[in-house]
């Protein structure tokens, strides 16, 4: 996985330097990194994962949908490391930047259960479960 995401980064990285007609951004260096967290996040990996976050500049994502995959990701490998504070920061930022589209991803209503049965329980979590819907 990480052999084909160094491959597609470079072809990502020559292309950016070719002018082509806008294609939206689907293929950048900034979306090759976007979808390498989501592949270590996969392969278990959540220190990879947040390393690889780093290298990305959320603004430089060509949507308001991969700014909230970008966050969303995070927040999952904040989770995995059990950093509440943390996930609960990357989640309302992917609220912020998608509302819609994060109250109807599953990971989000998992990620936002899991933290409503592990921890303490403040007014922004409950309202975050309450947008979301696994709150009533």
């Amino acid at each position: 996985m990480r052999e084909l995401t160094k491959e597609a980064a470079a072809i990502a990285n020559e292309l950016d330097r070719v002018q082509l007609r806008d294609h939206g951004g689907g293929f950048s260096p900034a979306t090759v990194r976007l979808h390498l967290i989501s592949a270590e996040n996969s392969a278990g990996d959540p220190s990879a994962a947040l390393a690889a976050a780093k290298a990305v500049v959320p603004g430089s994502l060509p949507s308001t949908e991969r700014r909230a995959r970008y966050y969303t990701d995070v927040a999952t490998a904040f989770a995995r490391w059990n950093r509440r504070d943390d996930c609960i920061r990357a989640l309302l930022a992917a609220e912020h930047h998608a509302p819609e589209e994060t109250h109807a991803r599953p990971t989000v209503k998992s990620l936002v259960s899991g933290l409503l049965v592990s921890g303490r329980t403040t007014a922004e979590l409950r309202g975050l479960a309450a947008r979301v819907g696994v709150l009533a």
